[in-house]
């Protein structure tokens, strides 16, 4: 029986690529001479961590991470962006965690997906993988096209191991 999974990573070494060029970038602009700002990527916890003087630097900061990515052919929507900035005595601090794996929330909205678009597929949910088998591999195709297509799920999606 055909199957594949549903998963949502993000290449560590291309994202410590794109935020270096990032960084350069940033350090080279006219506007943030003599500016205390900086980008720490933990690569442990796949995390961003950006320090700076003000909240348009911040948002300057964050779209020249997100132009970077997309130079880099990853996606921007795998930094969670919820959280809000907070004050550091002069300075303003974001924490940016990027999303790895599946959770809950973004699974049940998968399977709602996958659901109404009626095509006939179990789904399994493993851990952060989803997988998904079929009788036949057009059944297959046609959830990967109705996942692409729902506007509703706003975190990347790779379909691997098609099987």
């Amino acid at each position: 029986m055909p199957s594949f999974d549903i998963t949502s990573k993000t290449d560590a070494q291309t994202l410590d690529n794109a935020i270096n060029v990032a960084r350069k970038d940033i350090l080279g602009r006219f506007d943030f001479k003599n500016s205390k700002s900086t980008i720490d990527l933990d690569k442990k916890n796949v995390s961003l961590s950006i320090t700076t003087e003000d909240e348009m630097r911040l948002d300057s900061i964050i779209d020249t991470i997100r132009s970077r990515m997309i130079k880099q052919k990853l996606d921007p929507r795998s930094l969670d962006l919820s959280k809000e900035h907070y004050s550091s005595g002069m300075v303003i601090k974001k924490d940016i965690k990027v999303r790895e794996g599946i959770d809950k929330e973004y699974s049940k909205k998968i399977m709602k997906v996958i659901k109404d678009s009626k095509v006939k597929v179990t789904t399994q949910v493993m851990d952060d993988i989803i997988r998904v088998s079929g009788k036949k591999i057009d059944d297959l195709q046609m959830t990967i096209a109705a996942l692409r297509s729902a506007e509703e799920i706003d975190i990347p999606l790779q379909f691997v191991n098609m099987k």
